[in-house]
């Protein structure tokens, strides 16, 4: 066999045989070994396992890096598969995220404290015996079969529905797994993990980015847990817990109904905020609250719509009008700007312009140029005597943005896409990737911005989240999910084109393909059913809101 070169870093290692990422980790300089579980060759992410035998470029991927704590959880969460079928002999439903980890729950119904003792003891012992995650390569109907006999009837039923030919599925201790990415390779990877009994089930603790080698406090945010139980409850009477279940619907021409209420239980939730804050004679202010892409704009309109339709008369304010200009915009580590931090707004002039208003004063409204990054002025606006004020923004919870308002005059709301419909049940559907694939659309509809530019971006508005936003959602009064059931679906159409222009070069290449690959799993829904009024329409155009 001929020789051929990989590049690491820009070292470039000769080799005359096929060869592993282990084997050329070993080789090479990498500056360091620690929690590498992944690498990505000529851009495209692979297990370690993945074997080269022509020219190459490849990079190591670890857990400091939100796609290889990615890999962590992924190969962690199968680890708690296993446990459980050997344990309790049943099969575990990872649920939805909870503060830093995954919220699981057994068909049998609450596990026991020593149960879930139990399962964390023969995790921790798998650990310890360092089981490989063996790779392989079979065929649909064979896959199939596998899965059949698991017990995994709806991962079988979505290969299928994906028409993915051949399966690339995971071997560990007779086992299989199926997974829309490279997991880590053994179990010994995964020494950092909790596992703690919770509301009825289990969750599954993790490192993060910003905790790489321990686990961050597990501070479980109840108001948010109360939402995603209640739309959890709501999916299981829809029938729609799973990718697999949608598929079927919409096979048998049931979609349009799916859409109905969705949107429907939109408008549902909507009314009973307004209304309560109806009740609440003193509420001047209304604060709007949740990170990018949870569509606090079209929320912030339906609610004016339904207090309206209570008599109160209501007027909205978008906070991204009160970005400071470019050149004052503050910047991150990395020297890029830092929209997600509370210094690129305004503040001084948000409060100035909220105590004026709320007092009866005319003021003159800002307006943002995103596309010149320079504030311009629109109109004069002047609220009645009875009449609510509307604000909302990534930061509207926090006490600064309205620190000349009273607390006793506001009311607060956090807004967040709450996913809970998962791929199967072992794979989850990230919140994090369903706020990405809006902003996504979005940013490129309506701001000209390159998929690529918010692929390179998506990861310190990760960061600028968790730092400025999560922290202040137990503050609400009330939350909004403003997730739909067949967003996804809808999204698809438009993502999946602008996903496929990123170029190979890119740095972001791999997340790309990790998108697209994921979205295989989606069924397709034509956007001409979503209603003019639906928060979706705020990322793929054609809202009534719209001006």
């Amino acid at each position: 066999m001929r020789k051929f070169t990989i590049s690491v870093a820009g070292d470039e290692i000769s080799f005359s045989s096929p060869v592993g990422g282990a084997e050329v980790l070993a080789v090479s300089e990498h500056e360091s070994r620690r929690n590498i579980v992944a690498w990505r060759v000529n851009h495209y992410l692979r297990s370690l396992d993945w074997t080269i035998d022509d020219d190459a470029v490849v990079e190591f991927v670890d857990t400091s890096s939100f796609e290889g704590m990615e890999v962590y959880r992924r190969s962690l969460s199968f680890l708690l598969v296993l446990a459980c079928k050997r344990v309790l002999n049943q099969d575990i439903f990872i649920r939805h995220s909870l503060s830093d980890g995954y919220y699981c729950e057994l068909p049998s119904g609450f596990p026991s404290k020593e149960d879930v003792a139990r399962v964390k003891r023969l995790m921790e012992q798998m650990v310890d015996m360092d089981l490989p995650f063996m790779r392989k390569l079979v065929s649909i109907d064979q896959a199939k079969r596998i899965f059949e006999r698991q017990g995994n009837a709806d991962k079988a039923r979505l290969l299928q529905w994906a028409a993915i030919d051949p399966v690339e599925v995971y071997c560990c201790a007779d086992t299989h797994g199926f997974f829309y990415a490279p997991l880590a390779p053994s179990t010994g990877y995964l020494r950092v993990f909790d596992l703690v009994p919770y509301e009825g089930g289990m969750v599954l603790l993790f490192p993060t980015v910003a905790y790489p080698d321990g686990l961050p406090p597990f501070q479980p945010p109840k108001k948010l847990a109360e939402v995603f139980r209640e739309y959890t409850e709501w999916l299981d009477i829809l029938n729609v817990g799973t990718m697999d279940n949608l598929h079927k619907l919409v096979a048998e021409g049931k979609a349009g109904d799916l859409i109905l209420t969705s949107e429907a239980l939109h408008s549902q939730r909507l009314s009973h905020i307004a209304k309560d804050i109806a009740s609440r004679s003193r509420v001047r202010l209304v604060c709007m609250a949740g990170p990018s892409g949870s569509g606090k704009t079209t929320a912030s309109l339906r609610l004016r719509v339904q207090l309206q339709a209570l008599g109160k008369r209501a007027v909205t304010l978008a906070l991204d009008d009160y970005f400071l200009e470019r050149d004052r915009t503050p910047v991150d580590a990395e020297g890029n700007y830092d929209f997600e931090a509370l210094e690129a707004l305004d503040i001084e002039l948000i409060n100035d312009h909220l105590r004026r208003l709320l007092t009866g004063e005319a003021v003159r409204l800002p307006h943002f140029n995103f596309l010149t990054g320079k504030r311009e002025w629109g109109e004069l606006l002047q609220l009645g005597s009875n009449a609510l004020l509307i604000i909302e923004g990534i930061h509207g919870l926090n006490e600064r943005v309205s620190e000349s308002i009273s607390d006793d005059d506001k009311y607060r709301i956090y807004v967040s896409p709450l996913t809970a419909l998962n791929l199967d049940r072992h794979n989850r559907t990230s919140t994090t990737d369903n706020r990405l694939l809006r902003r996504l659309v979005r940013d490129y509809r309506t701001r000209g911005k390159l998929p690529e530019v918010t692929l390179r971006q998506w990861p310190s508005v990760v960061r600028g989240a968790q730092k400025h936003i999560f922290p202040y959602q137990e503050r609400a009064d009330i939350m909004f999910n403003s997730a739909l059931v067949y967003e996804l679906s809808a999204l698809k159409g438009y993502a999946e084109p602008l996903l496929s222009t990123i170029p190979e070069e890119s740095p972001v290449y791999g997340e790309a393909r990790r998108l697209i690959s994921f979205l295989r799993f989606i069924p397709f829904f034509p956007s001409d059913q979503v209603p003019n009024d639906s928060i979706l329409r705020e990322f793929i155009g054609g809202s009534c809101f719209s001006a």
